[in-house]
């Protein structure tokens, strides 16, 4: 198949790369022509396993290319994927779709012959419908049909979802599709990956519930962790229990700093201001919303809490500052209110991520930047962590306590057992269990 994927971004540039590893011709579009000249050098602007390998493969074979071409990216193609942003509207929370609609008119000016168009945005129920009412009115004698393809890719593994996905999931109101769209993901189907047709705003739908509802289960444990702190009983074990039933399962059942990332913040609002739209409101999710962001500045005063209710003027070092492991993404990251908070209250920050400092420097101001986890740490009276890369799961904390100001260690992501690290001198804070003791007393 001939496919051009339109919008260069995380999900076009991973969907275009795994289409084109699987055998079919990808040309992947974007206006920003720095970033399509950066990739045709072969040099990748996002963080993501094994993207980078995979372009370099691909790019050879000649089965991928990059171009700012629309026109031509288009005259050419059996399949068209949108795959733009739709941030959160700013004002009232709506998904923007400006750029999902811009994309619509100028493929509809240059599309030839019968195409489908897919959307691969997230998108609100019912905006289908209105590509397609758009491409059409840009262009009467286009032959298209709009399909809804959502993704379901997680980031810093983006491509094993991909080729080996849960289910994918197709959305037509036009049955023309259904061949082409089969033909699209035969290498996966045949690899019994479930492919789901449903009618067009069911895929749209499906989606957002999707990650509402992932998004309301990590908000459950994490008030299940409050609670924990209080009764004196163990997230983690309670976490496990329930988990072990069939029914709930253990995925994204991990007591944390809160949600953050470029799908669950914006996509559980713009859920609930959709379901608010049809008079149909989703008071679980408005809720999940509402914990979660106020979950991320909680978590700030815990470690104030932890550091013994005064941080002015001391130093607090971050370890993690993306919104998860494996990426240098830092769209909503728990760290941007977690920092924050400390320093509303006067501390010093110094930071260390792995990939994502380039990033945070453009998000949050006024912080320090180490080269090194060791580094961060150095002459600090508490340490965070806050991402849970896999650097951070082996401590030398002889070398930590012998270097830092303070030995606390404020642990949001549970990689480490209380008592292995008390064993070492520090005081230690977790989340969900009865973790405040200081080191004396144990």
């Amino acid at each position: 198949m001939r496919i051009t994927m339109i919008g260069s971004g995380y999900v076009g540039l991973v969907s275009g790369v795994c289409f084109a590893d699987l055998g079919h011709d990808v040309i992947c579009v974007d206006k920003d022509l720095s970033k399509i000249e950066a990739l045709r050098e072969g040099r990748i602007p996002i963080y993501e396993p094994g993207l980078e390998q995979l372009v370099a493969e691909n790019t050879s074979t000649g089965r991928l290319s990059f171009s700012t071409d629309v026109g031509e990216s288009v005259r050419s193609a059996d399949v068209v994927f949108i795959a733009v942003g739709t941030p959160s509207r700013r004002g009232d929370g709506h998904a923007d779709l400006s750029y999902v609609y811009a994309a619509a008119r100028e493929i509809a000016t240059y599309v030839e012959g019968f195409t489908v168009i897919v959307t691969k945005s997230t998108v609100p129920v019912g905006t289908g419908d209105e590509v397609e009412r758009i491409m059409r009115e840009t262009n009467p004698a286009a032959d298209v049909a709009v399909v809804s393809n959502p993704e379901f890719l997680r980031e810093g593994a983006a491509i094993e979802d991909f080729k080996r996905p849960d289910r994918i999931v197709v959305g037509l109101n036009d049955d023309r599709a259904r061949e082409t769209m089969t033909e699209v993901y035969r290498p996966l189907y045949l690899n019994q990956a479930p492919l789901v047709f449903t009618t067009r705003r069911t895929s749209e739908l499906i989606k957002y519930a999707a990650n509402a509802f992932l998004a309301m289960k990590i908000t459950f444990i994490n008030e299940i962790a409050d609670l924990c702190e209080r009764v004196d009983a163990n997230v983690q074990d309670v976490s496990r229990g329930i988990g072990l039933d069939g029914r709930i399962g253990s995925k994204f059942l991990h007591a944390g700093p809160g949600y953050g990332g470029s799908c669950f913040p914006k996509d559980t609002l713009a859920l609930a201001k959709t379901a608010q739209d049809y008079d149909a409101p989703m008071r679980l999710i408005e809720t999940t919303i509402s914990i979660n962001d106020n979950r991320k500045r909680a978590m700030g005063r815990k470690v104030i809490s932890a550091v013994g209710g005064d941080i002015r003027g001391k130093k607090i070092a971050i370890l993690g500052l993306t919104f998860k492991p494996n990426t240098d993404d830092m769209r909503d990251s728990p760290a941007i209110a977690v920092i924050q908070t400390l320093q509303d209250n006067g501390a010093q920050v110094v930071g260390y991520d792995p990939e994502g400092m380039e990033t945070t420097r453009k998000v949050i101001e006024n912080i320090e930047y180490a080269s090194g986890l060791y580094e961060a740490a150095a002459g600090a009276d508490a340490l965070v962590i806050v991402t849970e890369w896999n650097q951070f799961r082996a401590l030398d904390f002889n070398r930590l306590k012998q270097s830092m100001r303070a030995p606390i260690l404020v642990d949001l992501r549970n990689i480490y057992r209380s008592d292995e690290v008390r064993k070492y001198g520090f005081t230690y804070t977790g989340i969900g269990t009865n973790l405040y003791q200081d080191v004396t007393n144990t």
